[in-house]
């Protein structure tokens, strides 16, 4: 039981850096042309 006492607050903080590395990959553009992506890897340049 006191183990939980150490992994929920350990949880929160991971969900909390998730959350706030998805919202600075949103905000850099990281998700702006997922299609050129896919068709840049299928191309041979």
């Amino acid at each position: 039981m006191d183990i939980l006492f150490l992994l929920i607050p350990l949880s929160v903080v991971l969900v909390f850096f998730i959350l706030g590395g998805l919202w600075w990959a949103i905000h850099q553009g990281q998700f702006e042309d997922v299609e050129a992506e896919g068709q840049r890897i299928l191309r041979h340049d």
